[in-house]
């Protein structure tokens, strides 16, 4: 039986560089690895298909947002394996739940929050940037614009892609849960990058659940599984140490790199120049 780890490796959810070719961040950093766990749909070209049909959908008739992108995620439960797996381990945590309403937040949240909806027979509250709220009584019918004291006296359930520091709960998602009269207890995420997130929540008196965390022993059992080459999991457990200074032993074992960087133009031009303003490349400032 495959586990969560296969799913993200499998998806590229959790993809690993090679050692030789670290990826840039938009902070101008280099690093071993990107999240994108909304791959699990099934994959990338499929999880910006749904990306693409969710901010469509948010722009149009907000009434008919989920009857639009409910078929299919739907037909993705139903044909992607991955998808499948973790919309299932979703539903299992949420029974053990005590709330009344799911709530999901724009744009990779509606992966994750509107299947375990659907199947558990549960109201949907879908939060939008804008800080506009709309309540689906049922999924698969319209939905209404959710005003102040709307939803005094239900529980939300808040269901994530994932969770860093937990920001987006703290300026968004838990003032509009609060603001319809609703009350938050606990929330379900994907994965837990370990960087506060579960911290903050515990100051809201919100408790978090996640099915995989971002650490070692992820990159470890990559190793054991054949996905992950032992330079890649050690190049990640420098990273994880200490970002700028694997960064810097990077640049100055691969001392052309940020000239062939820049000169590749684009977005690799303009991380390196941030790297070299930032002080983050050895004898360059």
């Amino acid at each position: 039986m495959k586990s969560i780890a296969d799913y993200l490796f499998e998806t590229n959810a959790v993809r690993v560089s090679d050692p030789e070719k670290p990826f840039w961040y938009a902070s101008g950093t280099l690093g071993q690895f990107y999240v994108n766990t909304h791959f699990l749909l099934e994959s990338e070209q499929k999880a910006n298909e749904l990306l693409a049909m969710i901010e469509e959908a948010a722009s149009a008739d907000r009434t008919d947002f989920l009857t639009t992108i409910l078929p299919f995620v739907k037909k993705q439960y139903e044909t992607s394996e991955s998808y499948k797996a973790v919309i299932d381990l979703i539903v299992s945590k949420a029974k053990e739940l005590d709330f009344d309403v799911i709530s999901g937040g724009e744009r990779r949240d509606y992966f994750f929050s509107l299947m375990p909806a659907y199947l558990l027979g549960k109201p949907h509250l879908s939060i939008f940037k804008d800080g506009k709220t709309y309540y689906s009584e049922n999924v698969e019918e319209k939905a209404v614009e959710a005003a102040a004291g709307d939803l005094s006296g239900k529980v939300s359930l808040h269901i994530a892609d994932l969770i860093t520091e937990a920001s987006s709960y703290t300026n968004a998602w838990i003032p509009s849960i609060r603001g319809t009269g609703a009350v938050i207890n606990d929330t379900i995420a994907v994965i837990d990058r370990l960087q506060g997130g579960q911290a903050n929540l515990m100051k809201e008196g919100v408790n978090m659940y996640t099915f995989a965390k971002i650490e070692l022993s992820l990159f470890d059992e990559g190793v054991k599984k054949g996905i992950l080459t032992m330079a890649q999991r050690d190049m990640v457990a420098h990273f994880m140490e200490n970002p700028i200074d694997y960064m810097k032993v990077f640049l100055t074992a691969h001392p052309t790199f940020i000239d062939e960087q820049i000169a590749l133009g684009g977005k690799p031009m303009q991380r390196a120049d941030m790297a070299i303003s930032r002080g983050y490349v050895p004898g360059r400032s």
